[in-house]
């Protein structure tokens, strides 16, 4: 990418999507194309059709997505599916259709089957049964990854697929209806501290494993693939991830202690624990060079802060 390549960021209001805003104005890239939802759904193919034509996009990041926890994700299940296959089909087709040089769509670690051996190796996608409780949105994930790789069989595209572990940032979703994990228990956490209130409940055993990818590192880490490496040379995906992960309890210990929170913590274990564990295998990326910077409580510090802020 050049400094003045025209680059469209979709999703640039989301977690991943403000993150690769700071980053890309921050390298000095001067000619950032985004849009709201009002302004473009991506869900309407004719609208994005006409979006591509008009603007002729040389660089695509395919940050947007419908997303939630474990919640959200069972509960609206065709939302989560329909959503994330028609916002993926409409985007990597028109980048195809209009001539953009070079796409990175971004997906999730739930890809990867329920039971696959851990760390997670980007040959184990659909070696098995999917988690049930995210099985609409793993499944639209997969077919993005599989659009890309057919398209770049097909009809020579360069369009690359990175699968980053758990995020958390700024411009997260502190809902605690639809949060995930680190976010709710920050939110959680900061609640009960201005209350006073006595404890904190955890929802399940606190036993699942978990890994966390602060949201500026996988902005670093996708310019970084745009920049220095094509479909042909990283295969279908690559996993970004830090390679270490820590248990559900140990993660609310560190957020309760970054929050300052005195009270009890409970763990609910009549709620649903979901995958066991979680570990992407991240050798690939650290075979191109790239390796996270932000360890996961100078992270959690940074967005509670940030929280504290807004």
């Amino acid at each position: 990418m050049k400094k003045d390549s025209k680059i469209y960021v979709a999703g640039h209001t989301g977690l991943v999507g403000s993150a690769l805003m700071r980053r890309l104005t921050s390298d000095g890239y001067s000619n950032i194309l985004t849009k709201t939802l009002d302004q473009l759904d991506l869900r309407n193919q004719q609208a994005v059709n006409t979006f591509f034509a008009q603007e002729q996009p040389d660089y695509v990041f395919l940050a947007a997505a419908r997303v939630g926890g474990i919640w959200a994700n069972n509960t609206y299940r065709a939302d989560f599916i329909y959503d994330n296959l028609m916002i993926a089909a409409n985007v990597i087709n028109a980048a195809h259709a209009h001539g953009v040089k070079k796409l990175l769509n971004l997906g999730s670690s739930c890809i990867y089957p329920k039971n696959a051996p851990q760390p997670l190796k980007e040959e184990y996608l659909l070696s098995g049964l999917l988690e049930p409780t995210n099985e609409p949105y793993a499944i639209a994930k997969i077919a993005a990854i599989k659009l890309c790789s057919a398209f770049n069989v097909q009809h020579k595209t360069n369009f690359i697929s990175a699968m980053p572990t758990n995020l958390y940032g700024p411009h997260d979703n502190f809902n605690l209806e639809t949060a995930h994990v680190l976010p709710a228990l920050i939110r959680k956490f900061h609640d009960a501290k201005v209350a006073g209130a006595p404890s904190v409940t955890v929802w399940g055993t606190g036993t699942p494993l978990r890994e966390f990818l602060y949201v500026d590192d996988l902005a670093d880490a996708v310019v970084f693939l745009m920049q220095n490496h094509d479909a042909q040379n990283i295969g279908e995906f690559i996993n970004v991830g830090t390679g270490v992960d820590v248990a559900i309890a140990d993660l609310a210990r560190i957020i309760q202690r970054v929050v300052g929170f005195e009270g009890e913590l409970v763990f609910d274990a009549t709620k649903p624990d979901g995958t066991m564990r979680k570990l992407l295998d991240v050798e690939r990326m650290h075979a191109l060079g790239w390796w996270h910077q932000v360890e996961l409580e100078e992270g959690i510090a940074k967005v509670y802060d940030w929280y504290t802020k807004v």
